[in-house]
């Protein structure tokens, strides 16, 4: 949305409602300029509707402040002899509209405060409702309440991948708290209920992204920190084919391993922060290259130490643990963690692969890899950094399609926004994000930094976890049922 669309949706969400407010007190005998004063109207709004005065504190409280807020209206605009399930509906929905329609409207007038026990015996008839009315706003209400606690408070994850092995399991159900790092508000606020990007079964867009609101976050509990369990929108689908809003882009999870202002680098498969090396996780695991006597290693054995082959390699992905009760077995040559050698590059990795960012089109490619790479100083908002051919493909995706410049490079120049530019300021925070399972997840190494507004929460604890390829009876796993996830 370019500026003036972000105006003129302004005008229509915030200051046409007002216009109809304003005429609305003035039909109860309030004067019309209360409507225009920030939660003095709905104060006011409280009042004509008889509810108590402790309700406007409620609106003090954010998340539940939105719900409270949908109450207000609807038992105000039933003071208005408003009483149809359309007119409640779109009273939440489309207030520019119907706000200074019914104010302007001659017939419309105040019936007076609708909770009170008086108003329900005067309009008892007008205020019974049928069966299917009754089911009609249940449901509407439990999409409503269910869809605020998803984007303020909770939300369910399940794990599809074996990225985050063994700390957690493809088949593991997480709740993912919105509060810990505070609640993005919606990008893409028209959306089907409970569908993240696409419609079940027809495989259409689940969202309109003729509106698009500005960034905000609610406070929260605390910042990302390095080693916190991270959901966030893969960064990646803002390219074509997808061309996914921010919080459209697929959900995925990952363990923070850079904060913004971190020095990150690898080295040997082992992460650096600032010079020092990072606690490897208990379940965080690589592949290894395993050599026997001539008798095979046990599949029961395996499975007892959670060690992952991928059809029948003799390179199985497992925990430094299992490597060493491995190395003890009698029928064991050796075994040897899979590091990639230092100084050979591979094209996949960040950020080879971005010739547009390349200075100059002679620029060789930085010869990092999987396991050794950096080091690279992650942004942070109000970081200044000089663009040069070293810094420019690290940070070029970030400059351009992140925070939304139009960077271009010819002849040796740069140029951000159509002005020569020999160095860049972040508008953002960045993070470094990593899979647990060091040889088998595509994360920041692959395609580099999460802006901080594609974080979506951390993950709190698994609440079930279910093994496809169990037995029947051993499908559920019960040990890590309820485990808080560290």
């Amino acid at each position: 949305m370019n500026i003036i669309g972000f105006f003129i949706a302004v005008f229509l969400l915030v200051l046409v409602p007002y216009i109809g407010l304003w005429k609305l007190f003035e039909k109860a005998g309030v004067p019309g300029w209360k409507a225009l004063i920030p939660l003095y109207n709905a104060y006011t709004m409280i009042e004509l509707s008889g509810r108590p005065v402790w309700w406007w504190f409620l609106l003090l409280v954010p998340g539940l402040n939105i719900l409270v807020a949908f109450g207000v209206t609807i038992d105000f605009i039933k003071s208005y002899g408003k009483l149809s399930l359309g007119q409640i509906l779109g009273s939440v929905t489309i207030p520019f509209i119907l706000f200074p329609k019914w104010g302007f409207d001659k017939e419309t007038t105040y019936w007076g405060p609708s909770v009170t026990p008086e108003f329900k015996a005067k309009h008892q008839k007008k205020l019974a409702k049928s069966s299917a009315r009754e089911w009609t706003e249940a449901i509407i209400f439990a999409v409503v309440a269910a869809t605020l606690i998803r984007t303020l408070f909770i939300e369910a994850y399940t794990i599809p991948t074996p990225s985050m092995e063994r700390s957690l399991l493809v088949g593991d159900f997480l709740f993912v708290s919105k509060v810990n790092y505070g609640a993005r508000m919606p990008i893409t606020p028209v959306s089907f209920p409970f569908a993240h990007h696409t419609m079940p079964l027809i495989g259409t867009k689940a969202y309109w992204d003729g509106i698009k609101l500005p960034y905000y976050r609610l406070p929260g509990l605390s910042d990302v920190k390095k080693g916190d369990v991270v959901v966030f929108n893969y960064p990646m689908e803002a390219d074509t084919p997808l061309n996914r809003p921010v919080d459209k882009r697929e959900n995925y999870i990952k363990r923070c391993q850079g904060a913004p202002g971190d020095t990150i680098a690898l080295l040997q498969a082992q992460v650096y922060v600032d010079g020092k090396p990072m606690p490897n996780p208990p379940g965080s695991q690589i592949d290894y290259t395993v050599l026997d006597n001539g008798t095979p290693l046990n599949p029961d054995v395996l499975q007892e130490l959670e060690v992952t082959q991928y059809d029948n390699t003799l390179s199985p992905t497992m925990t430094k643990a299992s490597a060493a009760k491995i190395k003890g077995f009698s029928n064991i040559k050796s075994i040897a963690p899979n590091i990639a050698k230092l100084g050979v590059g591979d094209p996949s990795i960040f950020p080879n692969g971005t010739p547009q960012y390349k200075l100059k089109a002679t620029d060789k490619d930085f010869n990092w890899n999987v396991d050794n790479f950096g080091p690279i100083i992650v942004p942070k908002k109000g970081w200044t950094v000089k663009l040069d051919s070293l810094t420019l493909p690290v940070y070029g995706r970030a400059i351009e399609v992140y925070e939304g410049n139009k960077l271009e490079i010819a002849n040796g120049e740069v140029k951000i926004n159509g002005q020569k530019a020999t160095s860049y300021t972040f508008k953002m925070n960045y993070y470094w994000m990593m899979g647990d399972n060091r040889h088998d997840s595509a994360d920041s190494r692959y395609w580099g930094f999460v802006p901080e507004d594609h974080i979506v929460g951390k993950a709190l604890f698994i609440w079930m976890s279910w093994d496809d390829n169990a037995g029947f009876f051993s499908k559920i796993r019960w040990s890590r049922l309820f485990r808080g996830i560290n």
